[in-house]
């Protein structure tokens, strides 16, 4: 029995390997191994594929989002709104930016993005930033938010790490507010061979802030104006990302064709509630997400039988106890809680085939 993997990162890496050896023999030859000329070229690749203003490669994810909260000026005693249903990271960012998470629900709509109306009611005289998350593969309502902090003068801060390529009305997730952050790590859509990661904004001042604090503060080398980070990109990781971007298109393209497949595959099994793509969205499928009764009892039955599904995520970050100091209670956010036990995340990558997906659905449907 052959397995079938989420994700199929050695299919990926056989279409990039040749461009990839070709280009880290320069980089090893030049030995510009930090802020070789490869990030620079990088960082204004990726910036035209969003059609933004400034890319900051970063060496994670995680520091991208920290590094735009704190370059828009969110700091110590202020308050960040983000959703209960996303990756830890998020949260992780704002409390080491300074600041302090508040959590809200996600929409009961199906397709588990933040709530823009509990953001808006989440709103105090501390909120800094709200910090919508661009989950699964598509973006956030952002707009719905806009109004608010254009009143207010809260920033809008992106979590685009899952929707490299996605858009909302025709804007590019990380070109929707004030600054946005992504993360380049292996799995994503647009992966590296280990953690990077990028800070993007339309504001010069927004970007220089950045850059400056991504090198330890530094805008010129030993001169530091304020306490900053050390959270390069590292060149050989610029070469790898730069060979994937120019597939990228096409590796979204086949995620689509593989997501409506699975919703032609899937459809008519009460069972199992499919994603939702909101109007407006350019969904490029980073994870084809389903909701099933008795979730465990199925992920195990799939995993017995090869098939790599997951599980995104099992908790809100309200109930892992690296947050219970947040002080929010079992309840408190219900439709995340509600999905964190009954979402499964199927194989899905560019190259799987519809013989691979036919029988992920064999499976599951015989599961349920």
């Amino acid at each position: 029995m052959t397995s079938i993997p989420l994700v199929d990162l050695g299919a990926q890496h056989a279409a990039v390997a040749d461009e990839v050896a070709a280009g880290w023999q320069q980089v090893l030859a030049r030995t510009a191994f930090i802020g070789g000329p490869q990030v620079a070229a990088f960082e204004r690749e990726y910036a035209e594929f969003i059609s933004v203003a400034h890319c900051v490669a970063v060496a994670n994810g995680t520091d991208a989002i920290e590094i735009a909260l704190r370059a828009v000026g969110v700091g110590p005693g202020d308050e960040c709104i983000l959703p209960a249903n996303t990756f830890i990271a998020t949260a992780e960012a704002v409390v080491r930016a300074g600041a302090t998470p508040v959590l809200v629900d996600c929409a009961d709509d199906g397709s588990y993005l933040i709530d823009t109306d509990a953001a808006e009611a989440a709103v105090t005289p501390r909120t800094a930033a709200v910090v919508p998350v661009h989950l699964y593969g598509q973006a956030a309502p952002v707009e719905r938010l806009l109004p608010l902090a254009r009143k207010t003068g809260i920033r809008l801060v992106e979590d685009a790490a899952q929707a490299q390529g996605a858009r909302r009305n025709g804007t590019s997730a990380g070109a929707l507010g004030d600054a946005a952050a992504t993360s380049f790590y292996p799995g994503k859509n647009l992966g590296a061979y280990g953690d990077a990661g990028a800070a993007m904004t339309n504001s010069a001042a927004v970007a220089d802030r950045m850059r400056m604090i991504r090198d330890h503060g530094s805008p010129r080398k030993y001169e530091h104006e304020v306490i900053g980070v050390n959270s390069r990109l590292d060149t050989l990781q610029a070469v790898v990302l730069s060979a994937k971007l120019r597939r990228l298109a096409a590796w979204n393209a086949a995620r689509q064709a593989a997501a409506a497949r699975y919703d032609e595959l899937l459809s008519g099994y009460d069972a199992i509630g499919l994603p939702r793509t909101l109007d407006g969205n350019e969904h490029v499928w980073h994870l084809y997400t389903v909701r099933v009764p008795q979730r465990d009892r199925v992920l195990k039955e799939l995993h017995a039988a090869g098939i790599g599904a997951g599980i995104h995520y099992p908790a809100p970050i309200h109930l892992t106890p690296a947050f219970a100091g947040l002080g929010y209670a079992e309840g408190a956010f219900p439709v995340a809680e509600q999905a964190a036990g009954e979402l499964l995340s199927l194989p899905l990558f560019p190259e799987i085939t519809a013989a691979q997906q036919e029988r992920v659905v064999s499976v599951l449907t015989s599961a349920l």
